[in-house]
């Protein structure tokens, strides 16, 4: 290399270097910057408040019972007494199987009876062992037992008064897997609701409920909790719990959106202004921020009853006293530098 070449080298080196140094403390000027960049803020003392509360939750009507008609015996269906909306009576007849089997049980059963009672006779007198007469009568109760379970899957009744929901064969079929029909009880039905866990310790079996639905509008109806379920769900963090509701006119019918609205007594609650609540962009998700020792927290919360221009807030991350950003929180991110206005 001549020295013209080797100079020319060295020169460029030189310029890459310095243009790198700069990038490096503009780089590092900028983080600086970020670091101690504060927002203008003004935050207020959250405190509790005594509220009438009560929370409204959707929910989508049940029949309080389903029968699946689905006999434990395959073969030919001989006859299906009800069709798609017959009404049925508690213990009524709804399928009659083919009877092969069972008369052919019941042969069986009855010429047992009489050896049983034959045998029963002859241990009497002396005249059988001990050990003949059992095995008979195991023979003999096995026999009953299937007897009666043939009866049952024969002649196939109904456990409750209700509605035929549901026909899927037609007399003569062949019957497997399917449900031959669906029995449905629509006089009560049954809703079960997704309650926040925060309202776990305030909800209670017995509790009235207040149902409405906007095909009936400006009217309720009236539930019960019947049934609360003693698990939280560790992702929705909800509860759930079981209303039953009494039906006897038949206006409500099963798949019908309702909302819930569920009454509680007199509660301690923190109220904050409306729009200090923020929501994350493209998601449901709710949160404010806090003074954290002059730093933004930001802490994610449920939202509760709202009262004209202000909103319940649940979170275990709060409590009164915390000093809630309800002016410039729109600006903020997790961790800047409050400047609080006084």
């Amino acid at each position: 290399m001549n020295i013209r070449n080797f100079i020319g080298v060295a020169i460029i080196s030189a310029l890459v270097l310095t243009a790198t140094g700069c990038k490096e403390k503009k780089d590092d000027k900028t983080t600086v910057v970020e670091k101690e960049r504060e927002e203008l803020v003004t935050v207020q003392p959250l405190a509790k408040e005594t509220i009438s509360k009560s929370i409204s939750i959707s929910a989508v009507l049940q029949p309080y019972e389903t029968m699946n008609i689905s006999p434990s015996v395959t073969g030919i269906i001989k006859k299906i007494n009800v069709d798609v909306a017959s009404r049925v009576s508690k213990g009524q007849t709804l399928v009659v199987m083919d009877e092969t089997q069972l008369k052919t049980t019941r042969l069986q059963f009855a010429n047992l009876e009489t050896e049983m009672n034959r045998v029963e006779a002859l241990l009497k007198s002396g005249s059988v062992s001990q050990q003949t007469y059992d095995q008979t009568k195991v023979q003999y109760d096995l026999t009953k037992e299937n007897l009666e379970f043939l009866e049952k899957n024969t002649y196939v009744k109904a456990d409750f008064p209700g509605v035929i929901s549901a026909k899927n064969f037609e007399n003569g079929e062949l019957y497997s897997g399917m449900p031959i029909l669906t029995l449905i009880q629509i006089n009560t039905l049954k809703a079960i609701v997704n309650i926040p866990e925060a309202y776990f310790p305030m909800i209670k079996a017995g509790t009235k409920v207040q149902l409405s639905s906007e095909i009936y509008k400006g009217r309720t109806f009236e539930g019960t909790i019947e049934i609360i379920y003693p698990t939280i769900d560790a992702n929705t963090h909800t509860f759930q719990a079981k209303v039953r509701i009494p039906n006897a006119k038949e206006e409500l019918r099963p798949g019908m959106y309702m909302s819930v609205n569920i009454d509680l007594d007199n509660i301690e609650a923190i109220i904050v202004p409306y729009q200090s609540v923020l929501k994350l962009q493209g998601a449901n998700e709710r949160y404010v921020f806090v003074n954290n020792d002059g730093y933004a927290k930001r802490i994610v919360v449920e939202m509760g009853k709202r009262f004209d221009d202000k909103i319940e807030i649940i979170s275990d991350e709060i409590k009164e006293g915390d000093e809630l950003v309800v002016v410039g929180q729109a600006k903020l991110v997790d961790g800047v530098k409050l400047n609080i206005s006084k």
